[in-house]
């Protein structure tokens, strides 16, 4: 009952996200700030801590850090590999159809992300109630803006609001797989701590290159500031709560 209502919870942020991203534009630079703030601050209060406390019996903490710095690195990879190949579109066929292909790309990236999202979820519940229920809190926070940029993505590159719509869902419905996926599978403690150190680094690597600098564009920094700060204080918070 849990998972499925945490899958619920992921599928209903990341539509409302699409939802508000199709209708409001002025004030997603706040919501995309306090998003910023949340992902970063689960990596730096939750995921790393408990990755050195579950791996700290098998593995240093240089270790344990470095497979942080990689699931950084891997993502940056694999998002250099989308806009690289999102460039090379550009180069072939009709401009409409080069401007399509670069939004599904886009939008497809975003959902398996979200993929990822869920079974960080579902790694994170076998790690603690406690743990899973702070990375949760992140992560719907995340799906939040996921679905704006999933929407985003794909009005911008020309495609219709029932394409948008349908990456959305897509993307709404991919957390709950990845979730569902953990239930196959009991990771060991020590293994567990090397894969949310992994997810620490992705969330670092989302909230660092991809989040704060959305929110910043073209906007006023205070206040977005603000907000980031705002999300990274609610997490936090989360934690100590959670841990007493």
């Amino acid at each position: 009952m849990l998972f499925a209502a945490i899958a619920l919870a992921a599928f209903c942020a990341t539509f409302a996200g699409g939802v508000v991203a199709l209708r409001l534009k002025d004030r997603l630079h706040l919501v995309l700030g306090f998003s910023a703030g949340a992902v970063v601050a689960v990596a730096f209060f939750d995921l790393i801590p408990e990755a050195l406390v579950l791996a700290g019996r098998s593995h240093a903490p240089a270790t344990v850090l470095s497979w942080v710095a990689l699931g950084f690195l891997v993502y940056l990879i694999l998002d250099r590999i989308q806009v690289l190949r999102g460039r090379s579109a550009n180069f072939h066929g009709d401009a409409a159809g080069q401007l399509l292909q670069r939004g599904a790309l886009g939008a497809a990236s975003l959902s398996m992300h979200s993929f990822l999202d869920g079974i960080a979820i579902g790694v994170a519940l076998q790690a603690s109630t406690a743990v899973g229920t702070v990375v949760t809190i992140a992560v719907l926070a995340h799906d939040f803006s996921d679905g704006i940029n999933t929407t985003n993505i794909v009005l911008k590159n020309g495609g219709s609001r029932r394409q948008a719509v349908g990456w959305l869902l897509t993307d709404a419905l991919t957390p709950a797989a990845g979730i569902a996926s953990t239930l196959l599978f009991r990771i060991p403690d020590p293994t567990l701590g090397i894969a949310l150190a992994t997810f620490a680094g992705l969330f670092l690597y989302v909230g660092a290159s991809d989040l704060i600098p959305e929110s910043h564009h073209a906007h006023p920094k205070l206040l977005t500031t603000v907000m980031t700060l705002l999300g990274a204080a609610v997490i936090y918070l989360a934690v100590m709560l959670a841990s007493r």
